[in-house]
């Protein structure tokens, strides 16, 4: 038997996984062609963002997405993993803009061309950090199709769409509400915003009526919006302020005259039942304002300052101006008085900035008749959640959707295809750059200034990656994609604004199957964040343990939908199953002979043990293929561990040793045969999830195997079920374990022998064609069958399935030195008997001490009595063989 020299002894991840990929990219395993003999497989990177390195959230999402095109790419599909990156328009812009103050440039200064092409080269460098990344975990994506949001193509796509909305009347530019990020100074949509609780206060404000003694009393959370209030507005039902509609309130501070209105959308029993309306701050403000024909008087600029024209106020930031109002207001009488309330405030999800609602110009998406479509096609189930569950966040987002406001205020991203003349003011909205106004001739044009949300782009990802709106081969054999894998925190974000393009664009969904997974945690189950400090960089991991035991950890045992808690433990005993399936698969290439592998090929005297293992293997094909297809690749990859470590290292390879060190050439033959197939199956079924080490040890085996990449998926064979054979093997093991576990019990070394009697009621034949593992696994120096139980004295007894089992005492131990042994134990645990009790005794000790610590003692005590009696009995049975 000649040793595999090619296969180092150590397994070291360093040693082989950068050449490993080069090897894959170099021979092109990961670029599938169109091929109309072939089923299509489609996965499309929802692409990370350029703002930094990636995390452990997206070491999973890539972890994920690879498994599922691994395996369809064995099972003979044309596989396509197509990668890319997101430009992150507000995010990168920030990000940008601060390096640049460290270096002391100030992005107005530059200008806008001078600043765009600082973030081309941000853009470029983590573009190409990314990839690096996203090579570094394995992960089996075609870098020759990689795209990026801001690619022409892609910029090209964006345009067609936005120009193909605007003429179907669904993209409009008008005057609402607006989410406005004072900090990043640019619109934001409803799915921008987070919510936090925050503790604040009710600030109650008298209103009085003119021309009378009387007031109205208002509670608002937000004092400084009342310079911009046009309105107090009470329920038509209320009876206290009935008498007060129609007339005329004095606005403090102000001293503008502002009226009094009925509107149902007042709470009668919320507050004061008085609402002060202020239509250009607040979104219910708004539509009362156009119920009543309200004017809108915007108070704030970009920034959050108060606007000129209001006294000492203005300039001030709105909290600044707040503080200072809820002063004067307590000065001249109006500030009836101050109640803490805690609510829900809007945060920017980006820079953490308190949203300020404000009126403003922007350019919308009417979302009605592009939601519709979209919820039927999850309501038909042509696309399927998985878990189903997150349906119900999806009909929640949809059904109660808003205009989506598309425009920010920015220069990073893709400028919004409109033009306005500057001389006749008309509004062009075209694919192309005009070279006139297509009204009155005039070349003097200016395209609008702002660029669109990030996420309109992105929104057409799965069909503008394939070349849309080209009708290239790749759009029509790849579309619609197969899988979408993401977080269930970007449901309405993103994948709710992928179905409805992909089905207004394409007339059909973009992908059939969207599987959700959850937030990688800490270990105590917190969020990742840089305040906490708890972040860990997947590539620190990888340098530590490899790649593969990275992603052993980020997938097994885990279910879909679920968050993920990180422990480096659980990566450490990835790395020790690798390093168990290295040694294992060493040895196994240790001891083939490839001759006799030849000459016994078709040979299948098979033992129990081969055929035992090879119904397992086969029965595990069809268990993980089923787990892959119901997307519980958590429960596949946990099986194939088990499989691996406890069946086939634990117990066949063990099972199979004396017929390796025999001497019968066709047994050694099959052996030889049965273990590598075991092998290969094993390591096909492992790949998915550690692509490395498989690829690495399959590639030794047989200098014919090229790759497991590209190799063929393991299928289940009804020719190779045997449940007889895997019945008949679980007497043998039981009764192994069971030998061995008392053995355990008496501290018998291995070494020493001992006969093995069974007495069996069921499975005489297992037990028959078992006798020679025993010998092995069980240290039996024979197996012997007996007639009853009686024939066996003075022996040592287990029962297991099937069978008692017998072993003589004193082939097991030497009585004296047993006895001496026991002696000295019995002695050792009289004294911490004794000890416990003193220590229980004392009264002091009793009350002073912790309760927890005085339990403690107690089970202490317990178990120390429990073992004497056991020593007590193990005494008097050996003392009655003397």
């Amino acid at each position: 038997m000649e040793e595999n020299k090619n296969i180092a002894k150590t397994y070291d991840p360093k040693e082989f996984e950068d050449r490993i990929y080069e090897n894959w990219m170099e021979k092109g395993y990961f670029t599938p062609e169109v091929d109309e003999n072939k089923k299509p497989y489609t996965i499309i990177m929802p692409p990370p963002n350029i703002t930094g390195q990636l995390h452990l959230g997206h070491a999973l999402d890539d972890t994920l997405q690879d498994f599922l095109i691994r395996v369809k790419r064995m099972q003979g599909y044309s596989a396509l993993y197509l990668p890319g990156e997101d430009h992150a328009s507000i995010a990168t812009e920030v990000r940008v803009e601060k390096e640049l103050l460290k270096q002391g440039l100030n992005k107005k200064e530059m200008g806008r061309e001078a600043f765009l092409e600082k973030v081309w080269d941000w853009a470029d460098e983590y573009r190409n950090r990314i990839k690096n990344q996203i090579q570094k975990l394995g992960v089996s994506c075609d870098f020759t199709r990689e795209r990026f949001t801001m690619d022409e193509n892609l910029n090209k796509a964006v345009k067609e769409v936005f120009v193909k909305l605007y003429e179907e009347g669904l993209i409009y530019k008008g005057n609402r509400i607006t989410n406005w990020c004072p900090k990043c100074q640019t619109a934001l949509s409803d799915a921008e915003i987070e919510y936090e609780e925050q503790n604040g206060n009710f600030w109650h404000i008298k209103y009085p009526v003119k021309g009378s003694n009387e007031w109205l009393e208002i509670a608002t959370t937000r004092p400084e919006t009342m310079l911009g209030d046009t309105a107090v507005a009470v329920n038509p039902k209320d009876e206290r302020y009935a008498h007060l509609v129609g007339k005329t309130l004095i606005l403090p501070l102000v001293n503008r005259e502002i009226p009094i209105v009925a509107d149902d959308y007042v709470d009668l029993e919320f507050g004061t039942g008085a609402v002060k309306i202020t239509p250009a701050h607040d979104p219910n403000d708004f539509g009362v304002g156009q119920r009543h024909n309200l004017p809108q008087i915007i108070v704030m600029n970009e920034d959050g300052t108060i606007k000129d024209g209001y006294g000492r106020y203005s300039g001030m930031d709105r909290y600044e101006a707040r503080k200072a109002m809820v002063e004067d207001l307590d000065k001249q009488g109006f500030l009836v008085k101050i109640k803490e309330h805690s609510h829900n405030v809007g945060c920017h999800d980006r820079c953490g900035f308190t949203v300020e609602p404000m009126l403003s110009k922007q350019w919308y998406v009417k979302m009605a008749p592009l939601a519709k479509p979209a919820i039927d096609a999850v309501k038909d189930e042509k696309i399927k959640f998985v878990p189903k569950r997150f349906d119900k966040i999806y009909y929640n987002w949809m059904e109660n959707i808003q205009d989506w406001c598309i425009s920010r205020q920015l220069w990073w991203g893709h400028r919004i295809p409109v033009w306005y003349c500057k001389d006749c003011g008309e509004v062009i909205v075209a694919k192309d750059e005009p070279t006139a106004c297509t009204k009155c001739g005039s070349a003097n044009l200016e395209q609008d200034k702002d660029v669109l949300d990030t996420w309109f782009s992105s929104a057409l990802w799965p069909f503008s990656t394939l070349g849309w709106p080209e009708k290239s081969e790749d759009l029509k054999y790849f579309y619609p994609t197969s899988t979408l894998v993401t977080g269930y925190d970007i449901i309405f974000f993103w994948v709710a604004r992928m179905i409805f393009s992909g089905i207004h664009n394409m007339e059909d969904i973009p992908f059939e199957h969207v599987l959700m997974h959850g937030i990688v945690r800490d270990s105590q189950g917190r969020k990742m964040s840089k305040s906490l400090g708890n972040g860990v960089d997947p590539l620190e991991i990888i340098d530590k343990y490899g790649a593969d035991a990275l992603r052993f950890m980020l997938i097994t045992g885990n279910a879909a939908g679920n968050d993920i808690r990180f422990y480096e433990e659980k990566v450490e005993a990835a790395r020790n199953f690798a390093n168990k399936v290295w040694n294992a698969s060493r040895f196994v290439m240790m001891n083939l002979d490839k001759d006799l592998m030849e000459k016994y090929k078709d040979c299948k005297d098979y033992t129990i043990a081969d055929r035992w293992i090879l119904s397992r293997m086969n029965n595990l094909v069809k268990e993980v293929t089923d787990n892959i297809d119901k997307f519980e690749l958590g429960m596949a990859s946990q099986k194939v561990y088990e499989f691996m470590w406890n069946e086939f290292c634990d117990w066949y390879i063990e099972l199979v040793k004396p017929v390796l060190y025999g001497e019968d050439e066709k047994a050694k033959g099959v052996v030889f045969n049965v273990l590598q197939q075991v092998l290969v199956t094993g390591l096909k079924l492992l790949h998915p999830v550690m692509p490395f080490i498989t690829e690495e040890i399959y590639t030794h085996l047989d200098e014919s195997l090229e790759t497991i990449t590209v190799s063929n998926w393991p299928e289940y064979s009804e020719e190779l079920n045997d449940s007889e054979a895997e019945k008949n093997m679980n007497y043998i093991m039981e009764a192994i374990t069971a030998l061995r576990n008392v053995r355990a019990e008496m501290n018998v070394p291995p070494s020493k022998k001992a006969k093995v009697m069974a007495c069996v009621t069921e499975g005489k034949e297992a037990f028959e064609e078992g006798k020679i593992y025993f010998e092995k696994l069980a240290s039996a120096s024979e197996f012997v069958f007996l007639n009853s139980k009686e024939e066996a004295e003075n022996a040592v007894s287990t029962v297991t399935k099937g069978a008692e089992l017998y072993m003589p005492l004193l082939d097991l131990v030497d009585v004296e030195k047993e006895l001496e042994r026991l002696n000295k134990e019995k002695e050792k645990l009289q004294k911490e008997i004794e000890r416990v009790e003193k220590k229980l005794s004392n009264e002091k000790f009793t009350s002073k001490a912790p309760e927890a610590v005085v339990n403690e003692e107690r089970e202490k005590g317990e178990k120390y009595k429990e073992m004497y009696n056991a020593v007590i009995e193990r005494l008097e049975s050996l003392k009655s063989m003397k």
